[in-house]
């Protein structure tokens, strides 16, 4: 096992500087739980770097965007403010502000919910679902190119492997990983 760590490490830090990413903090003698969470998250903003560059240069739409149109897109019904600010990569005084430019620009719409008047929902307009349809296409096609010379094999079981890490982070004490308080501002 020592040997496959080493020659795994050495076979990162071969990227060079212009693609190690937060792994170069990595140093061989880190203990193997450290490199592996700076791993993961190397490999997370790399694809999310690409994610965004694509939204970007394709569609001039964010990720926070994007995110929030995927929420809705996968509730027709449509989602209270607050529900859909738990959802979102974005903090809660972010969406008002992406649900006013949202609306301005015909994509999604407010519903008054008549039980609550304090509340309401928001639902994908026609329009919105439409844009997002196109862009999400897209979105899955990256991804798939991203991914496309990694093994099938070797996809299923970090799959695998990544949900049993989930499940194992999930299952620790509150004071171990309790969440950073939300941004009220």
């Amino acid at each position: 096992m020592k040997s496959t760590t080493t020659s795994n490490f050495a076979m990162v830090r071969s990227l060079g500087d212009e693609h190690i990413g937060l792994e170069a903090r990595a140093q061989l003698n880190d203990h193997l739980d450290t490199k592996i969470w700076l791993r993961l998250l190397s490999c997370s903003m790399q694809i999310e770097q690409s994610v965004r560059q694509h939204l970007r240069t394709r569609f001039s739409m964010t990720l926070p965007r994007f995110d929030y149109l995927a929420q809705l897109e996968r509730r027709p019904e449509g989602l209270r403010m607050n529900v859909l600010s738990r959802y979102l990569m974005v903090t809660r005084g972010n969406v008002t502000g992406l649900t006013d430019q949202l609306v301005k620009e015909g994509l999604v719409q407010r519903i008054d919910v008549p039980e609550d008047r304090r509340s309401y929902l928001v639902k994908l307009t026609p329009k919105g679902r439409a844009q997002f349809a196109t862009m999400a296409a897209e979105h899955e096609r990256w991804l798939i190119e991203l991914f496309e010379n990694v093994p099938l094999s070797s996809k299923e079981a970090l799959y695998q492997q990544l949900g049993e890490l989930r499940v194992h982070l999930a299952q620790q004490p509150s004071e171990t990983l309790a969440p950073e308080p939300e941004d009220q501002t």
